[in-house]
């Protein structure tokens, strides 16, 4: 009988606390973590394995390994490469783009000499470049690799209305969407608390100051800062994105999330690689939903797009 093994790819913050989560999921037999820094790797492996021994974790095989181990892996989350410093602003994600697309050229020429068939979830930093340069440069079947996308913008997004609206979080449906980066927007068109749209909740649910949308599509797009200035670093949100996500492939859920792939069209656009709601279970993505959005929507989902590419062209993924 074949385990469900996953493999991490790079331990630092946020691949540490992949690990943590992924214990607590209960769904793999078996996890490798791969690090450039062996002794690391080791480490990490090592104090995880005294999880287990508590009543929610099972009894997983964890060790350190090297590439070889993706060979019968079900699915890979890359956390690979440097993070946004403490002292970086509001823009700087894009940054990363130098230093990042050597990490990822090095990973993704790790994983795929040895598996095609693995589900590859980037967390890595800029977010949506990595995933175009993964799924277009090593012959890795598309469906198969995806980003965490705006999932965590989302997630902050539901819980900044659910505060307003004093209502539960899970209650409401919404969507970052664009660029996992400054330029990302919500889609308020489509925003709904049990059915009740945006242009109702004040009526039905009476705030103390009525929405300001400007504002919170602010403070959903800086939230990840604020937690960066205040704590020197993010992990536990986008860790948390990133195993639903491995859930969702494992149990084969055919869960609608806004993960990050390239586009064949939609919109009329191709060659970038941003976040639009998609359907992923088993196989990955199985299907993109180009959402209706309003006019003032689209035109957002355009300068996303040129941020984007701005950012790709300076780590020359693009001329």
């Amino acid at each position: 009988m074949k385990n469900n093994k996953l493999v991490i790819v790079g331990v630092g913050h946020v691949g540490s606390q992949v690990l943590t989560d992924a214990l607590a999921l209960n769904l793999f037999a078996e996890i490798a973590v791969i690090d450039q820094d062996k002794e690391k790797a080791k480490g990490e492996a090592l104090d995880g394995s005294h999880i287990t021994p508590f009543t929610y974790c099972p009894n997983t095989e964890l060790y350190a390994a090297d590439y070889d181990t993706c060979t019968d892996a079900d699915v890979i989350i890359v956390a690979a490469g440097p993070s946004v410093q403490k002292d970086a602003n509001y823009q700087d994600r894009g940054t990363l783009i130098g230093k990042n697309v050597a990490v990822i050229r090095e990973v993704m020429t790790g994983i795929s000499a040895h598996t095609k068939d693995a589900i590859i979830i980037f967390i890595t930093n800029p977010l949506d470049s990595m995933v175009y340069l993964a799924q277009n440069f090593f012959d890795y079947p598309k469906n198969r690799i995806f980003g965490t996308g705006t999932c965590l913008d989302s997630a902050r997004f539901r819980k900044i209305i659910a505060n307003k609206y004093g209502v539960d979080p899970k209650s409401v449906h919404g969507y970052m969407l664009g660029e996992h980066g400054s330029t990302a927007f919500p889609a308020w068109s489509l925003l709904n608390i049990e059915g009740i749209g945006t242009g109702r909740l004040d009526d039905y649910f009476a705030p103390d100051t009525p929405l300001e949308k400007e504002q919170i599509a602010q403070k959903v797009v800086e939230t990840g800062f604020d937690i960066l200035h205040l704590k020197g670093w993010t992990n536990s949100g986008v860790a948390m994105a990133a195993c639903t996500l491995a859930k969702a492939v494992m149990l084969d859920e055919h869960r609608i999330f806004p993960v990050s792939t390239t586009l064949n069209g939609e919109y009329g656009l191709k060659d970038v690689a941003l976040s639009l709601p998609c359907v992923v279970g088993r196989q990955g993505v199985e299907k993109r939903l180009a959402v209706p959005l309003d006019e003032d929507e689209l035109a957002k989902l355009k300068a996303t797009v040129q941020s984007i590419r701005g950012t790709m062209k300076a780590g020359g993924l693009i001329e």
